[in-house]
């Protein structure tokens, strides 16, 4: 369930970042408008509805990436022992926490077929610059109900984090960082991550 969980998250993160961040424009509207081309991109792509997996880690890579706060999500998934981590670790967990990202939100845009996004409310978070935007994401079968979260840098709104079925996707690995930290430290989860991510590779 867990895993199922995680997938949709990712893939509607993803969807919900990829086209360039528009100055001035209401978070709910951003979100509105790139999903629907985004959806409609991945549609369109008969390599990325056929599992081409350079292509759809390109496309992740290149048109994701640069639109989530990719410090702040890292920073919070790591949790409490980011701040004794060196400039040398916090580099290396960005680097493999972002590919470990790409690859699980490559398998999810590949499974794009007939959804449609609608958002249903947008509410600001008390005592901070965030807004989190509440969307269905609609297609055959039941609904799946997802909060984005996104902070503004300058003119622009990024995501930081997203919610499915009540579980923020920072929030989980977390605690599955936390786990990793307290076995080998920063290292330790560092040397983790390279592992998943040689392994993910080889598939």
């Amino acid at each position: 369930m867990l895993k199922k969980l995680l997938s949709a998250s990712s893939l509607l993160l993803a969807l919900a970042s990829t086209l360039p961040a528009l100055a001035n424009t209401a978070p709910d509207a951003l979100v509105r408008q790139i999903s629907v081309e985004v959806i409609d991109i991945v549609k369109a792509d008969k390599a990325i509805q056929a599992g081409d997996t350079n292509k759809v880690l390109a496309l992740v890579d290149s048109k994701v990436m640069p639109h989530v706060n990719f410090e702040v999500v890292t920073r919070a998934a790591v949790g409490p022992q980011w701040r004794g981590a060196t400039a040398e670790q916090r580099g290396k967990l960005q680097t493999e926490f972002k590919i470990l990202l790409v690859r699980v939100y490559s398998g999810a845009l590949a499974q794009v077929k007939d959804q449609t996004v609608e958002v249903t409310k947008t509410l600001p978070v008390p005592g901070s610059t965030q807004m989190v935007v509440q969307t269905e994401v609609r297609g055959s079968g039941d609904p799946i109900k997802l909060d984005y979260r996104l902070d503004k840098q300058g003119e622009a709104w990024k995501i930081i984090d997203v919610n499915v079925g009540g579980l923020w996707l920072v929030q989980n690995y977390r605690s599955q960082f936390a786990t990793e930290v307290s076995k080998g430290g920063i290292d330790g989860l560092i040397n983790s991550l390279v592992e998943r991510n040689k392994s993910a590779a080889k598939t």
